[in-house]
Formats: structure tokens, sequence, C-alpha cells
């Protein structure tokens, strides 16, 4: 590791030297090189830390030596001190050199959808948007609507949001999977408990270079904004439906009254589903890593319960429980999603040691 971080010192002191030169902010490859620079810093910086803690440590333990006794105590005590801080650095540079997920700057979409359980799983869903909602608003991230599709009763069947921000992918990806909820519906008669589930999804949002989205690949159809009735239906053909023929891909978007607005909200979704769906066609050697036990999250699997009756919420992948379902459906995510990520931090350690 040592000769790694090595190597990655002097690469940083000679992109300084390249930035440092004169009209080196003229050249093609400045942001480029400085980007590379700003990459390699918060390492290179660990890395002196740990030098100096080493330099330190060693001389401590030289100089216990050639002490008399009392003061040969007090520099081994220093000298094991350091030593732990230098462990410590340690893992913190392990973590620091774990290959970094090129998606976690990004912005995202945000899809949930009702599963199984008719109307009681559309209510849970829009509970699902309001808790997503509040937890966005706590991180200061930005909520843009694209399709909200309510039921007469007040769920929801289908909500996409646009989500951006530090670090919004980030921090929402390990959203993505079954959330199941068990508790007693307001129209139960008998008190008994239901299970129903809903489907989130998580994609971050592809950049212009790296989607090309050919016209003739794609159909537009213009229609008139539904909704649960009321103010909320639109009278003109403002909502926006857009079909990728190659790969079968729908996306919908009536949130705007402007038939412009709706069409731009539109592509920028489907650039994402599409940069997820040739990722993932890509990546089929990743595929095992996508089903792990951390990380992005199967939509397939069963990732989270709701139990409404003991006010629990449990992560199947982590078997972490936390029993405040008002504060966590207000947006309370950080407790969960930090254990999530360190999860998976552990996992790719473990799998960088094999």
């Amino acid at each position: 590791m040592l000769k790694k971080l090595s190597g990655i010192a002097a690469r940083y002191d000679e992109l300084s030297a390249r930035l440092a030169a004169p009209n080196a902010y003229l050249s093609e490859d400045f942001v480029k090189l400085s980007r590379e620079r700003a990459e390699l810093e918060e390492i290179v910086s660990a890395y002196h830390a740990l030098c100096e803690t080493q330099k330190e440590m060693d001389a401590a333990f030289s100089e216990a030596e050639h002490e008399t006794e009392e003061m040969r105590d007090l520099l081994l005590e220093e000298g094991y001190a350091l030593k732990e801080k230098l462990k410590r650095q340690e893992e913190e540079i392990k973590i620091l050199l774990l290959p970094k997920d090129k998606n976690d700057e990004r912005n995202c979409t945000l899809e949930i959808r009702a599963g199984a359980g008719g109307e009681e799983a559309a209510l849970f869903a829009y509970e699902l948007y309001r808790m997503y909602m509040g937890y966005c608003e706590k991180k200061r991230l930005s909520w843009e609507v694209v399709n909200l599709n309510e039921t007469e009763l007040g769920g929801v069947k289908e909500a996409v949001v646009l989500v951006g921000g530090r670090d919004a992918y980030k921090r929402l990806k390990y959203e993505s999977g079954v959330h199941r909820v068990q508790r007693v519906p307001e129209t139960e008669s008998q008190g008994r408990i239901h299970t129903s589930t809903c489907t989130v999804a998580v994609l971050p949002e592809a950049e212009e270079v790296e989607v090309e989205i050919r016209e003739e690949d794609v159909r537009v159809d213009l229609f008139r904004s539904s909704g649960a009735g009321g103010q909320k239906v639109n009278k003109t053909e403002t909502a926006i439906r857009l079909t990728h023929f190659p790969t079968g891909i729908v996306v919908t978007c009536q949130d705007e009254r402007s038939q412009l607005k709706n069409k731009e909200k539109a592509y920028r979704v489907l650039k994402s589903r599409l940069y997820d769906y040739y990722q993932s066609r890509a990546a089929g050697a990743e595929a095992q890593n996508r089903r792990s036990l951390v990380g992005t999250g199967d939509r397939s699997e069963r990732i989270r319960t709701y139990n409404f009756p003991q006010s629990r919420i449990t992560d199947h992948r982590i078997g972490l429980s936390l029993h405040d379902m008002e504060g966590f459906l207000s947006g309370d995510l950080d407790e969960m999603i930090d254990a999530l990520a360190r999860a998976d931090v552990e996992r790719k350690l473990a799998s960088s040691e094999d």
C-alpha cells in the first residue's frame, strides 16, 4: 500500500508543478489536470499525515532505548498511542483507495410505484413519496416532479421525481428495491394486519455525452393530463409520453402546464433510464454486486419492512431495525442511510483484501 501511495503522491506533485507553470491555464488539458489533482488531494494529505505519524512513532521508540526508566515509560506510552493512531490512519486510507462510484456526485431520478396491495399499496407509495420529499428538504436537495399519478383516495400509483444537488445519487442509491408495509388499513373493520408493497428505483442522471437518443427511435405522444379529478385535470394536451422503440422504455410527464417543459423533463428521465439500461447490460460481471447484501439494491428484492403496529422499520440487507416510524416517515433517514453506506464500505474492503 505504501508503494502505491508513494506513486500517487509523485503524480500529485507532477500535476501541481504542471498547473503552476506560467500560462498553464491556457492548456487544453488544464481542466482535466485540475480535476485529477483535486481527486488525489485527500489521499495525498492522508498519506503525508501517515508518514508524519510513522516518523513520530519511530522517534519515540528510538529515544526510549536511551532514557532513564521514568522517561522511557513515558516515551513508550507515547509510542504505543502513535501506533494505534497509525492503524486508524491506515484504515482511513484503505477506504480512500476504494474505487469511487462515478455516479455518486450526480443528480438522480427517483421512481416510486405501488405494488401488491391495491389501494393500500398506493397509500403507502404516497407516504414514501412524502418521506423522500422530507428527506430532500432536510438535505437541501432539489425536488422536481415529473409525473404524479394519484388515486381518488389520496394514494399514488406512480411518482417520478428528479432529485438534484450535492451527493443526490450517493445518498439515495441504497433505497432501490421493494419496500413492504405491514399495518391495519383504515378500511379494515376487523383490525387485521395487511401486507402491501411498493417498488423504489433510484437512477443516476446521464450526462449529455453519455446517452444519444435519435429522433427516429422515439415516438412522442401528446395527451391531456389525468388525475383524481376536479382542477387537477388539464383541458389541453400538455402531457407528454415518450416511447423508445429499441428498448421499449416508456416515460410519461404531465406535471407541468407547459408542453415544452413536460417534454424536457420526460427526455431527462428517458436518458436516466437508458443510461441505467445500457450500463446494466454492459456490466454483466457486476450483476452479482448489484444483488449483494448492500449496494444500489435490486428492485426485485424486498429490502425493507415498515411494521406500523410495532413502529419498527427493518432493513433486511444489514439487519438494522429502528423504532421511530413517525420520524422516519417525516424524512429522518440519515441513521439508516449512513449504516447502509458503512456496510457497503466494509463489504468493499473485505472484497479488496480477498
